[in-house]
């Protein structure tokens, strides 16, 4: 008996622990995940800091919990406010959860991440170590964060610069379209030339009508010589067009299509209704409108848009509305994410922002076209060492131009064109000054890039830059990466805080430096700027629809498998 009871207190006890295991154990099961997220979270949120990145211009929004920055901007309007840290939201519900989802879907297009681990590796190391030399040429962070944003406007730019397709090198080799066929949506004709119809009422008191002739290269101006036009520095969209349908690798079966080009006129949708009191959503009717219509396409749901291509005219500030309401947001819908776009202006942080080059008053039609252009503005005299057209931004007093233009005045060697008073819109006084010049001073406008960069390049004239967002963080395909190449760089903030004068240092270069850019430019660069009619015969070169299309291509056949 005695031995029984010791049996039953022993199981007793065993019993009671098991009972307090198992609820230790459901405890730590069910409690502890919770307790660990949300103190994760909590660390996550703590982590957040904003900061500016090109003050003029982006608010970016950092976390080293995530791989890149969300930048946003409030336009490029006349006028424009830096958006205060209370102030800033990100655009549009349809683009999610911004930092933790769509930014993560960016990357996950990125084709460097198809890749192996190791170039992954050798990648992230090189983007390092160019970020430090990008600190000591032209940026000097103020804050980790600005640092942070700036390598990722290195990677990205770096990841565009791996899409660069052979140079002339293969320009005498037969041309194989097998793999590159390239088609072009007959859209609805309010998605494009419909929009054109209109021209005498797309901006208020402005009739933009003799621009849209010559599929968008404007009137011919006689007095330049064939080629020469009175181009809109908008006119992007119609130019591309016109060329994609002449294209070589055109097919017209979508199944044999290695990229598709979609022919929506964005930029003028989102032009005329600028200076309108209309609300967003007629802003935006259109653009969600095309992406409904392009959702019907199996084309387009195969890849998730992938291997599209958008062209808008503008720069892509324009499509990124936040809560200013200037321009729409179509660049924040997340059908957007996928597809490439070709821009004026790219946003740094967005790797399938491309920019390409301005469209200028020049489009030759054949070889011999460029090269007498080049001959005659190698042999050309040049009276000016530095000259500037532009005008005053006194409202924004973070723009230096007020800064170049008294300087400019009180040399005898600078020429300023005011552009206030509307001389600027006769091309050729434009041309003329450039040609006649050194050195042109491209400080940022309205936004970071100037279509008078490329003016002055195809004129012979030294571009002076004074920002990288300008022309080096923008243009990967079309400007080499070596910047001392084809420019000058002078810090913005050096200006600003006037501890430089810019004549006095142009006038140190040497002339073996001057001579050594300008034909850099003129025999290297000049030919891959410029946009040829639709019905140009290149041989030699390969003009700036030309090298547009070569990298896409090469771009879609590394990111869809």
């Amino acid at each position: 008996m005695v031995s029984k009871r010791k049996s039953r207190t022993s199981k007793t006890i065993e019993d009671s622990c098991i009972h307090l295991c198992s609820v230790f154990f459901r405890f730590l099961y069910y409690t502890l995940p919770a307790l660990f997220l949300f103190f994760f979270l909590l660390y996550l949120c703590l982590s957040f800091t904003t900061g500016i990145s090109y003050n003029n211009f982006h608010m970016c929004i950092f976390s080293r919990k995530f791989n890149d920055p969300y930048c946003n901007t409030a336009g490029s309007k006349p006028g424009f406010q830096i958006i205060s840290e209370e102030n800033v939201t990100f655009a549009g519900e349809i683009a999610g959860d911004r930092v933790s989802k769509d930014h993560n879907k960016i990357l996950n297009s990125v084709p460097v991440q198809e890749h192996k681990t190791k170039n992954k590796v050798d990648l992230n190391s090189l983007i390092e170590l160019k970020a430090e030399e990008e600190y000591s040429k032209y940026i000097k962070p103020t804050s980790e964060d600005e640092g942070y944003a700036l390598r990722a406007a290195i990677k990205y730019l770096y990841l565009q610069r791996s899409w660069l397709s052979p140079g002339d090198e293969n320009l005498n080799k037969p041309r194989s379209c097998e793999g590159k066929g390239v088609y072009v949506y007959d859209l609805p004709s309010k998605f494009n030339s419909d929009l054109l119809v209109g021209c005498n009422d797309i901006l208020p008191g402005v009739n933009l009508c003799s621009y849209f002739k010559n599929e968008g290269f404007g009137e011919a101006i006689k007095n330049l010589g064939k080629g020469w036009f009175a181009t809109h520095m908008y006119s992007l969209e119609p130019i591309l067009h016109s060329r994609v349908l002449k294209h070589p690798c055109r097919v017209y079966n979508e199944t044999q299509a290695k990229l598709f080009f979609v022919p929506y006129y964005g930029g003028y949708d989102v032009l005329r209704w600028h200076y309108r009191n209309v609300s967003e959503d007629v802003k935006d009717r259109l653009g969600i409108e095309v992406l409904k219509w392009l959702n019907s396409k199996e084309s387009w749901r195969r890849n998730a848009g992938k291997d599209h291509v958008f062209v808008l005219g503008k720069i892509t500030w324009d499509f990124r509305r936040d809560k200013d309401p200037w321009g729409s947001r179509f660049l924040e819908l997340q059908e957007m994410q996928n597809p490439t776009k070709l821009l004026i202006e790219r946003q740094p942080w967005q790797v399938n922002d491309i920019a390409i080059p301005h469209p200028t008053y020049f489009h030759p039609r054949t070889d011999d076209d460029i090269t007498r252009w080049q001959i005659k503005i190698m042999s050309k005299l040049r009276r000016n060492l530095v000259s500037f057209a532009g005008g005053a931004r006194p409202d924004n007093p973070n723009n230096i131009r007020s800064t170049l233009i008294e300087q400019c005045i009180s040399s005898n060697q600078c020429r300023f064109l005011n552009c206030t008073n509307e001389s600027c819109t006769n091309p050729k006084n434009v041309l003329d000054l450039f040609q006649d010049s050194e050195f042109c001073l491209q400080p940022p406008g309205d936004s970071a890039t100037r279509r008078s960069v490329f003016d002055s390049l195809i004129s012979g004239c030294i571009p002076v830059i004074f920002t990288p967002y300008t022309a080096y963080y923008q243009y990967a395909w079309h400007l080499p990466e070596d910047h001392r190449k084809y420019s000058v760089y002078i810090s913005e903030q050096d200006v600003k805080e006037k501890r430089v004068n810019v004549v006095e240092i142009l006038k140190a270069k040497t002339l073996k430096e001057k001579k050594d850019m300008k034909s850099y430019i003129v025999q290297q660069l000049l030919p891959g700027l410029v946009y040829g009619d639709s019905n140009a015969k290149f041989e030699k070169f390969r003009d700036a629809f030309d090298i547009t299309f070569d990298c896409l291509l090469k771009k879609i056949n590394r990111s869809v498998v």
